[in-house]
């Protein structure tokens, strides 16, 4: 896929959605937040990514020394700020060696290809958020881009482990199935079990329900399946399974939509 092609389209679609509704009105999928909430949002992410990634190599933040974008005192003036945001990251990203290093709080991040990714969709899923609270039918995502979004979330949100902490399967596994009419059939594995651990920086303890990517032989005890724009959607907690195909326990697949929702927003 081409991230940054996914990135200008879908904040672009955003823009316009989140324009054309209220900025009181409910996020639908957020309901904590409203749409003006849902603009700075997506605002304060794009703006903090581009101070990060930098306008050349070498010139980027870690993030602790990224100061976070006031917002505006007017709701009016957040479409402008979103707008400067949404450019100044794609002009940042624009043309990067995806090597390059930059900072990130993911193990495996560390470049700016990561980021592109993540902002990418980052703005594809706030783009649906913004649809919903205006109202409209959620855009289609192109299929790849979709799955790709799939393999984010398993990938980035839900699995790996710090240092710091251990995961311990309970010998529950389920797998995710992209089956959609043309799509590319592609499949992950999971295993469920508990994540627990102390933060070495916050002293918080850690004892979640939790799940990691597994390199399973056999079949597993559940499977959700179907197309990969209503797998991402499911997994981000912005669409129902009603088109999903489902196999084996249904509780399991009710548990891993919960323990995606510990790592997606």
């Amino acid at each position: 896929m081409d991230a940054l092609e996914s990135l200008e389209r879908d904040s672009e679609l955003f823009a316009d959605a989140a324009r054309s509704a209220p900025p009181d009105a409910r996020v639908p999928s957020c309901p904590e937040w409203t749409g003006a909430d849902l603009v700075y949002h997506l605002a304060e992410v794009q703006d903090f990514w581009a101070r990060v990634v930098g306008p050349a190599p070498g010139e980027g933040l870690a993030g602790d020394d990224v100061v976070s974008l006031p917002r505006p005192a007017s709701d009016a003036e957040l479409p402008a700020l979103l707008q400067r945001s949404t450019s100044r990251l794609v002009g940042a990203l624009r043309g990067r060696d995806p090597q390059e290093p930059c900072w990130s709080w993911h193990d495996d991040g560390g470049r700016v290809g990561w980021v592109l990714r993540r902002q990418a969709h980052e703005a594809l899923v706030h783009r649906a958020d913004a649809e919903l609270t205006a109202g409209r039918d959620v855009t289609a995502a192109d299929p790849d881009v979709a799955a790709d979004g799939v393999d984010e979330v398993l990938s980035v949100m839900v699995d790996g482990v710090p240092g710091w902490g251990v995961f311990t399967p309970d010998g529950a596994t389920i797998t995710v199935a992209v089956d959609g009419p043309g799509e590319t059939p592609r499949s992950w594995s999971l295993a469920f079990g508990r994540f627990t651990g102390t933060g070495p920086e916050s002293g918080t303890a850690y004892d979640l329900d939790a799940a990691q990517l597994v390199d399973l032989p056999g079949s597993t005890s559940a499977q959700v399946a179907g197309p990969a724009w209503a797998l991402d959607l499911w997994l981000w907690g912005r669409g129902g399974a009603d088109g999903l195909t489902v196999e084996g326990d249904a509780a399991l697949v009710e548990r891993l939509r919960r323990v995606t929702a510990e790592g997606t927003r």
